[in-house]
């Protein structure tokens, strides 16, 4: 860890690195928050797997057909809007089996992704980035986009913070206010697909679910209102990144998975720990 800090005033690549586990932490603890009230873990998880297709066809775009504004993180985002809007599509009809979908929604997803890194030369070489997150890779553009993703979700969670509370706790009783139900439940799951893109920067496509809902888990264990969660997820999120980078930077580790050993090392110990205070008391 000592080598780490060393090196983070004098290279470039580590700063953004930090800056994009930043970036990254805004959006975590926010929409976190929601996914783990909501229990909707299983919706990012389709989410985050379909982003694979979108991050395939950019790059096939990108060096097949010299499309060079198409980037992966570009792809990502489409795709992952895409997905999460069929979902809302599907959840807000009722009229085809939820699991049934995601499952479908997974699959062609992945299936797509395959299919364009094996049509594009030269492409395996990301695709372990992709997987399992590399965010010492993390360019200048990749965290303009990055910042663009966390003003629309910040702006839009304000926008409608007492809405998505009443959908997530009682559902029911937002109806019968004359709530539209439908369009705020298609809202958030917009923004929690924005920020499975965002976090698949960090620790990629395989653990982005773990990345998404152990600080908010975390940070529930000690908060009863749902905002300080948010503020407190977010806290821990950056803290788990840059602990992860910290960690992995000298003995040359992957910094995703040390990322993801950190956070589910602190939510377990969360969890014992508030165990224990409760039998002492």
């Amino acid at each position: 860890m000592t080598l780490f800090f060393e090196h983070l005033l004098k290279h470039t690549f580590l700063q953004y690195a930090i800056l994009g586990g930043l970036l990254a932490s805004v959006a975590c603890g926010v929409i976190g928050s929601f996914v783990v009230v909501r229990r909707t873990t299983y919706v990012a998880g389709a989410i985050a797997h379909c982003v694979l297709g979108g991050m395939g066809a950019a790059r096939y775009l990108q060096r097949v057909h010299g499309i060079e504004w198409m980037t992966p993180l570009l792809g990502a985002t489409i795709a992952a809007v895409i997905a999460a809007l069929i979902i809302a599509a599907v959840t807000n009809s009722g009229r085809q089996r939820e699991d049934t979908v995601l499952s479908a929604i997974w699959a062609i997803g992945m299936a797509l992704g395959i299919s364009f890194i094996t049509a594009t030369p030269g492409y395996y070489e990301d695709l372990m980035s992709y997987l399992f997150g590399n965010i010492l890779l993390v360019g200048v553009s990749d965290l303009l986009h990055m910042a663009l993703l966390d003003i629309v979700i910040v702006m839009l969670t304000l926008m409608f913070y007492h809405k998505f509370l009443v959908i997530s706790f009682q559902p029911e009783l937002a109806r019968l206010r004359g709530i539209r139900v439908g369009i705020y439940h298609t809202v958030l799951l917009v923004l929690i697909s924005l920020t499975v893109v965002l976090l698949t920067q960090v620790v990629g496509l395989v653990m982005v679910i773990a990345l998404l809902t152990l600080p908010a888990a975390t940070a529930l264990q000690f908060t009863k209102r749902l905002w300080s969660a948010m503020l407190a997820a977010s806290v821990l999120c950056f803290l788990f990144t840059i602990g992860g980078i910290a960690v992995s930077y000298g003995p040359e580790l992957p910094a995703g998975a040390t990322v993801i050993q950190v956070a589910g090392a602190t939510y377990l110990l969360a969890v014992f720990g508030k165990w224990i205070w409760r039998k002492m008391r």
